[in-house]
């Protein structure tokens, strides 16, 4: 006799874990990479100040000499290298950072301020926060890395929705065991692992959503030409002439330092008389470094790149300056009469841009050492759902099977609740929903195609 049909809310939890399964299959891998490099990315500031302390600490001397004399220290070393941009020292024990490109080289030169003896030079390529942030975005793989990422943050956001549905206590005796559900319960086997990978799978839900969004704004669809193009600062606030250059060319390897909702705006030019006073006397560095100074506790200056280029002075929760968003500021200076061509700060943020400036410092951890405590504690509880989800699976596969043994394929039935979350997940990320429509298509056709599902299923 065959085997009588599930009931409905059985056919329901059925059909949640098979698409819990299968999201699992996807994004098990990238998610773990990306919880472990988050880790590494936490830990970065302190591994390259134990790797760097030689450069980026130095002895307080009487008088700091001139931006401009250091970085004239520094050219001579580097004939056919550009000077892009300099980061003041922020305390008297600290170096002056000294940005120059060289040979296809983005290298950050260390400056004594006291003496402009050059300490030392670090390939950005070669650092560990560089490394890990290529892997957490790209995988090393460029744009095709970044869409991989981008599908597979949308198919986590499925995996922690089909999670949650199957987390919700079920009736026992007409009571939901709530408190199971909420703690851990000791259990042999695949049942212990499984009360652990749901309790903890609950507890980081809504911070894993958090990471996967704010990490997403900044994917090449999603973040680039829906989320992050809403947001970008108007240029022609500015009221000065626009570059061909977007902001985000200030930007280099391993740094972010130019705010989310400005990397698409282009930069404004000089020589036009636009602006509001700014810089007054002759226009040097330095004159640009005192005006900086007197607003901002930490910051850096980026150094006109051609004749109609501007000093940009900016300090942000994306360059680490900052914690606090609301303390956001850049400004771009004409370089030959020093006015402002631009002011951009909190008040002049969207309100998404606001939640992303906000979000950031959340996302790295820079929010002060709760954060930071719970960044960490969050990345090493993403990772061990990965690894018990694999481990279930393993207890749960058949010693002799050759095949995927996935969660049995209910019944046809209309999971509305389902169905409104995957539609929302399709508007909301293309990418996701041109694949929630094929891997769909791909389940019904199994149905039909008996060899097919032997192996798959």
């Amino acid at each position: 006799m065959p085997s009588p049909s599930p009931s409905r809310p059985m056919a329901l939890y059925r059909a949640a874990w098979r698409w819990h399964f299968y999201a699992g299959v996807f994004v098990t891998p990238f998610l773990l990479l990306l919880a472990l490099t988050g880790l590494v990315m936490l830990f970065a500031p302190q591994i390259e100040r134990l790797q760097y302390r030689a450069f980026l600490t130095v002895t307080p001397g009487q008088t700091a000499l001139s931006l401009d004399r250091q970085i004239d220290a520094v050219r001579p070393l580097y004939p056919a290298g550009e000077v892009t941009r300099v980061r003041p020292p922020a305390s008297p024990t600290q170096s002056t950072q000294v940005a120059v490109t060289t040979q296809g080289r983005d290298l950050t030169v260390y400056v004594n301020p006291y003496t402009a003896q050059v300490l030392g030079q670090v390939d950005q390529a070669s650092r560990v926060n560089t490394v890990a942030e290529k892997i957490h975005g790209t995988l090393l793989l460029g744009d095709t890395g970044d869409r991989i990422l981008e599908l597979a943050s949308g198919w986590a956001l499925v995996l922690t929705a089909t999670g949650l549905f199957l987390w919700w206590p079920r009736p026992v005796k007409g009571r939901r065991a709530w408190r199971a559900a909420f703690i851990p319960q000791r259990a042999p086997g695949r049942a212990g692992w499984k009360h652990l990978h749901a309790t903890l799978g609950f507890w980081v839900a809504g911070i894993l959503v958090f990471f996967l969004l704010t990490g997403m704004a900044w994917t090449g669809v999603w973040g680039g030409k829906i989320v992050q193009a809403w947001n970008t600062f108007p240029a022609l606030v500015y009221g000065a002439p626009k570059s061909t250059l977007p902001t985000a060319t200030l930007n280099r390897e391993g740094e972010k330092a130019v705010p989310w909702n400005l990397e698409q705006t282009p930069l404004p030019t000089s020589g036009s008389g636009a602006g509001t006073p700014g810089v007054t006397g002759p226009v040097t560095l330095d004159a640009v470094n005192r005006y900086a100074a007197a607003q901002l506790p930490s910051y850096w200056i980026a150094l006109p790149g051609s004749r109609d280029g501007v000093y940009t002075i900016s300090a942000s929760t994306m360059s680490g300056d900052l914690t606090d968003a609301r303390r956001d500021l850049t400004l771009h200076l004409d370089q030959y009469s020093g006015r402002e061509l631009a002011r951009v700060g909190w008040n002049e943020y969207s309100l998404g841009a606001k939640g992303m400036a906000a979000g950031i410092a959340l996302h790295q951890g820079r929010h002060g050492p709760l954060n930071y405590a719970l960044a960490l504690l969050s990345c090493a509880v993403i990772a061990f759902l990965c690894v018990s989800g694999v481990v279930m699976w393993w207890l749960r596969r058949p010693a002799a099977a050759r095949r995927l043994h996935a969660p049995p394929m209910p019944n046809p039935v209309i999971w509305k609740g389902g169905v409104a979350i995957m539609a929302a997940l399709g508007i909301a990320f293309p990418l996701v929903g041109v694949s929630l429509v094929a891997v769909l298509l791909l389940d019904l056709l199994l149905r039909r195609l008996p060899a097919v599902k032997a192996v798959l299923s």
